[in-house]
This record gives structure tokens, C-alpha cells and sequence, in this order.
């Protein structure tokens, strides 16, 4: 019998050999596979049978919302509040670092509202009644800014919601979701490639000595060592990612989750990642002035401009009250703040260089994501798609077995 099964196995020595090859890359295959299917697609694809969704959409692309909330409730209450980001801005420095563009933008939006409200009426003012109002826009802009900015700064959550921020603008690119936990997961996503052949090799060298022990009888053994194979391969190497969550060593070797294991290096590529495309001060001015609480925002800003230009109309006030009525002259107000919170998110931008230096933000998410316990870590890396990682695992287990079957009929022809 022995004799038998050496006789066989010499003759068939190429054949048998590349079973474990094979199962090495069926490992490799369904891991590259399951790396897609995190990512992939943005949106969902396939269809609706009673009501029934089948297809697949991307597990990031698919719980953005969730993840992105969980991360930023988790960022805000470890990391960084709004109040320490504002609490940075020196409202004096921002009205200074605006100044001349708004300057430029308030008699702008002063010359259009007045023409557009009262047409005519504008020309046929007295040149000094203009001209008072304009430099009572263009003087009093900067004051204003610095004013509603120590006042947003006095209570932040009123005005600002950056939960919203981040969530909205994770929703609005999922893409951007996707690139940050590639970036931060590269290393790993690749040795969950690579360690998948060599499971599978492991593997496929047990299913080579059970093939040959038993010369072929059970062809079925084929597709059970490849979902096996699969099945395995794909659990071990998501397991090895984030566990141990603490170093544990074993056979004189220090084992700990390769994500956890990073700590240092990837906080550095998720803080730049996140400062740079997420937390900017372009989105933080957004946030402010287009936001869930923007109308607190602009009725701020209406509430300082119409007593600027209350108080400071003084001798005109009376004259453009006559010629244009008072229910006319407090919507001139009101379009005038209108027209500067219109202006106002691009004019700001000329302080964005000055706001990300003050804010810091890359550095003081690098310097408290590295203070992170290994439990509040794994918790902004794997939050939501856990859940969906037996999807993942039972998919590469289906592949496995389909290619199993395939090598039945390599094995038997």
C-alpha cells in the first residue's frame, strides 16, 4: 500500500506539488479579494428582489455615517474640543488678516444693495450721504469680524457643530473615508495579502498529504480545504491586525496587533490626513457660516451691522429715512448684513494660512492619539465595519470552495 501511494506520488509529482501552491494563492486571492470589498464600490451595486437588497457596496463607503460619527465622538471627547480650536484664533488677528478684502467687499455690497433695493434712489442721494454709508460699512467690517468672533468664541457649541462638519463632509466624498484608512492601514493591508499565501501554502500542504493518502478517492476534500482555506486564512490575518490589543510574548517573541503595534506612526498619517483634508480651517469657516447653526451666525452678524449703521448714520440717518421710508430702510440693513454673510466665507479664506498655524491641529491629534490606551485606539481604527468582517471572512470561504472545485477538474483531467 505504501509502496503504492510513493509509486503514485512520484508519477504525479508536479500535479501534487502544486496543490499547496494552489492553495497558497487561493489564500492570497480571496484576501486581495476581501481588501476590495472593504473599499468598494463607493455606491451600492446589484439589485432589489421583494424589497431585498442583493449586491454589495463598499463596508467603509456603506457605514461612512457611522463610522464618521463614532470617530469624531470619540476625537471630541479624547482629542480636541471646538472650544480649544477657536479658543486658539485671535479675533483681532482674524479681523486684521481680512481687513483689506473685506474693506474692499463692504463698499461693494453697500453700493448693490442700496441700487438693487431702491433703484435710482442711490444716485439721487447727496454724495456725502453715500459716502458716509459706504465708509460706515468699509471702517466698521473689521470691528464687526473681531466682534462676532469673540462672541462665537464665548459660547462655540451655539454657533458651530462639528460633529455635522465631519460627518457631512465624509458623506458628501466617500473617497475621502476610504483614502484615510488606506493610508493608515497600507502596511497592513498588505501583509493581510501576503500572510494570506502563506496560510494557504500551510494549508494546502496537509490537503497535499491527505490527497495523496487517500490517491484521489475524495474529490470533495478539494473545495472543503479550499473554503477552509479561505474561511481561516481570512479570520487569522484580521484577527493579527488588531489582536493582541496588548504585547504578549510567546515562544520568546513579542506578539500585539500590527495597527496597535503602530500606534506612533499611524496617529502621524491619520492626523495629517485628517488636518489637512477634514479639519481645515476652510471647513471649520464652512461649517460656521453654511452650517446647522449658521442662522444663529447670521443673525449675529445682522445684529452688529444694523447698529453700526444706527449709530453711526447720525445726521444722514434722518435724511435716508425720509427718502426711502422706515420699513425700506430697516430691509436695507438686512441686506446688507446679507450681502457681507455672502462674501464673507470667501473673504475669509485670506486667513486660512494664519488659522491652521494658530489651530495646530495635526500636531496636537498626533501628540494625543499616541497617548491613546490600545482600547480607545483600535476603537477610531476598527469602529463600524467589525460587524461586517464575518461578511468578509464567509465570502472568502465561498471562493475558496469555488476554487477548490476548479481544481478538481485540474486535478482529475
Amino acid at each position: 500500500m505504501l509502496e503504492q501511494i510513493i509509486a503514485d506520488f512520484q508519477e504525479h509529482f508536479w500535479l501534487y506539488i502544486s496543490i499547496p501552491f494552489m492553495s497558497g494563492l487561493i489564500g492570497y486571492i480571496t484576501k486581495v479579494v476581501a481588501i476590495q470589498m472593504m473599499f468598494a464600490p463607493l455606491e451600492f451595486k446589484g439589485v432589489r428582489l421583494f424589497k431585498l437588497p442583493i449586491g454589495w457596496q463598499g463596508i467603509v463607503p456603506r457605514k461612512a455615517e457611522k463610522m464618521a460619527t463614532i470617530a469624531v465622538d470619540l476625537m471630541t471627547s479624547k482629542l480636541i474640543k471646538p472650544e480649544e480650536i477657536f479658543a486658539r484664533l485671535d479675533p483681532e488677528r482674524i479681523a486684521k488678516e481680512i481687513e483689506i478684502p473685506l474693506m474692499a467687499a463692504a463698499e461693494d455690497i453697500t453700493r448693490e444693495v442700496a441700487q438693487e433695493q431702491h433703484p435710482g434712489l442711490w444716485e439721487g442721494m447727496p454724495e456725502f450721504a453715500r459716502r458716509k454709508l459706504i465708509n460706515r460699512v468699509k471702517t466698521k467690517s473689521p470691528e464687526i469680524v473681531e466682534q462676532v468672533m469673540a462672541e462665537i468664541q464665548l459660547n462655540v457649541t451655539k454657533y458651530f457643530d462639528i460633529k455635522h462638519m465631519v460627518v457631512s463632509n465624509l458623506l458628501k466624498d466617500k473617497r475621502l473615508l476610504n483614502n484615510i484608512f488606506k493610508k493608515v492601514g497600507k502596511q497592513e493591508f498588505k501583509f493581510f495579502s501576503n500572510i494570506g499565501f502563506v496560510f494557504g501554502f500551510a494549508i494546502g500542504l496537509v490537503q497535499m498529504a491527505c490527497w495523496v493518502l487517500t490517491q484521489g478517492q475524495y474529490p470533495w476534500m478539494l473545495p472543503l480545504f479550499g473554503g477552509l482555506v479561505g474561511f481561516l486564512s481570512d479570520w487569522i490575518a484580521l484577527q493579527m491586525m488588531f489582536r493582541p490589543l496588548y504585547p504578549k510574548k510567546v515562544m520568546g517573541y513579542t506578539w500585539q496587533g500590527l495597527f496597535i503595534k503602530r500606534q506612533n506612526e499611524v496617529a502621524a498619517d491619520y492626523a495629517a490626513l485628517i488636518s489637512k483634508q477634514l479639519l481645515t480651517s476652510r471647513h471649520l469657516l464652512e461649517e460656521l457660516f453654511t452650517g446647522t447653526h449658521s442662522e444663529r451666525v447670521i443673525d449675529l452678524v445682522n445684529r452688529h451691522v444694523r447698529q453700526e449703521i444706527d449709530i453711526e448714520a447720525g445726521i444722514v440717518r434722518p435724511l435716508v429715512v425720509y427718502a426711502i421710508g422706515g420699513a425700506k430702510y430697516q430691509t436695507l440693513k438686512s441686506k446688507v448684513a446679507e450681502r457681507i454673510m455672502e462674501r464673507l466665507p470667501d473673504t475669509m479664506k485670506s486667513m486660512e494660512s494664519y488659522a491652521e498655524d494658530a489651530m495646530d491641529i495635526r500636531n496636537t491629534l498626533i501628540s494625543r492619539m499616541q497617548r491613546l490606551s490600545p482600547e480607545e485606539f483600535e476603537g477610531m481604527l476598527r469602529p463600524a465595519f467589525k460587524e461586517d468582517e464575518w461578511s468578509l471572512i464567509i465570502v472568502g470561504a465561498a471562493l475558496g470552495a469555488l476554487v477548490g472545485e476548479l481544481q478538481i477538474l485540474f486535478m482529475l483531467n
